[in-house]
């Protein structure tokens, strides 16, 4: 029986190479993100993300307002169940190298609801734009378009319109702050007011709170360099420098002054940046970093007080359940208190 022949086919060896390379990991961050060369980005639910619920013994009432529609900018906002008639408000960014992190993970959730309670503060908690997708300066535009839907708020509230969680808010007692990428957005964030929106009536920014800041450079520091860290660390040399490839804008190096603000900035930028408190930890690889920037802010004039947490490390006061650090965290938010009703 005669076979037929069967049309050839003819294969283009370099198709697989081309596939392969498509689908090829540019950037990773091992348990965070995955960066591959196609653009697709990939960040593994590492840390539930939780509503704004919370049970009556948080002693704090939550509840999510949308900033912006177009660009799915929101905030949480925690209010402390108090008799007292107003209270400072705490506008605050998440940590996450600008690259991963929400203000629905539960780790932020529940540390904010302490803080709220604790220090007697409303925290609006902003959910920005993230890296690769949306490079620096979209979360500090992001940062300054929430402090601005806020003063819109503020002087609605002024006019007797009701909205729950403003009408506990002191307008004349703001407040920007954040941990480690977040208190990197809040420092930029209060230098654009500043510069760009002045006045803010009725807002009057008090302080900035910037709790472990994000911030680098090309050439590395003691601590970058001997600070031995865990395996489980939550920050780095590593990922520190993956997170700036990923943030920063493309040709950008270290030395840009959004991640380096010591040597490249014009400390006259500050000048009108109000006091802020920075927060160290003394085995977090950023501890030196976070020395140079007070100095320099305390160099430009401006009043710094600085807190060292001992015995701990970076991201501790969220990441941790240690005995040590939820003592940390204690004091890091008895600080906050102090320095919010000044």
């Amino acid at each position: 029986m005669r076979r037929r022949k069967m049309p050839s086919i003819t294969v283009d060896p370099s198709l697989g190479l081309q596939i392969s390379k498509q689908h090829r990991i540019e950037e990773e961050i091992p348990g965070l993100i995955k960066v591959y060369r196609d653009g697709h980005v990939e960040r593994p639910q590492i840390v539930p993300n939780v509503s704004c619920s919370l049970p009556p013994e948080f002693g704090v009432t939550c509840t999510d307002v949308k900033i912006d529609k177009s660009t799915n900018i929101w905030a949480r906002c925690y209010v402390p169940r108090c008799d007292y008639n107003k209270v400072p408000l705490l506008v605050y960014f998440h940590g996450g190298g600008f690259c991963v992190g929400s203000a629905s993970w539960s780790c932020y959730h529940e540390f904010l609801a302490k803080l709220s309670r604790k220090a007697n503060c409303v925290v609006f908690s902003v959910n920005y734009r993230l890296a690769p997708e949306n490079p620096l300066p979209a979360a500090y535009d992001d940062g300054v378009k929430a402090v601005m839907w806020l003063r819109q708020h503020a002087a609605a509230a002024a006019k007797e319109y009701n909205y729950c969680w403003s009408n506990k808010c002191d307008f004349s007692s703001v407040f920007l702050g954040g941990d480690s990428a977040g208190a990197n957005i809040a420092h930029n964030v209060a230098i654009r007011l500043c510069q760009e929106f002045k006045p803010l009536n009725p807002l009057v920014i008090k302080g900035t709170i910037l709790i472990q800041p994000f911030v680098g450079g090309e050439s590395r520091t003691y601590s970058e360099i001997y600070t031995a860290q865990p395996s489980h660390s939550a920050l780095t040399l590593a990922a520190s420098d993956t997170y700036w490839r990923l943030a920063l804008p493309v040709g950008a190096n270290r030395d840009h002054p959004w991640c380096n603000p010591i040597i490249t900035t014009n400390m006259k930028e500050v000048m009108r940046v109000p006091p802020s408190l920075v927060v160290i930890s003394e085995l977090d690889i950023l501890k030196d970093r976070s020395l140079e920037l007070c100095g320099a802010l305390s160099r430009a004039g401006k009043k710094v007080e600085l807190f060292m947490c001992k015995g701990v490390g970076h991201a501790f006061h969220i990441l941790s359940k240690s005995q040590l650090a939820q003592t940390r965290t204690d004091e890091l938010i008895a600080q906050i208190k102090t320095f919010t009703a000044t």
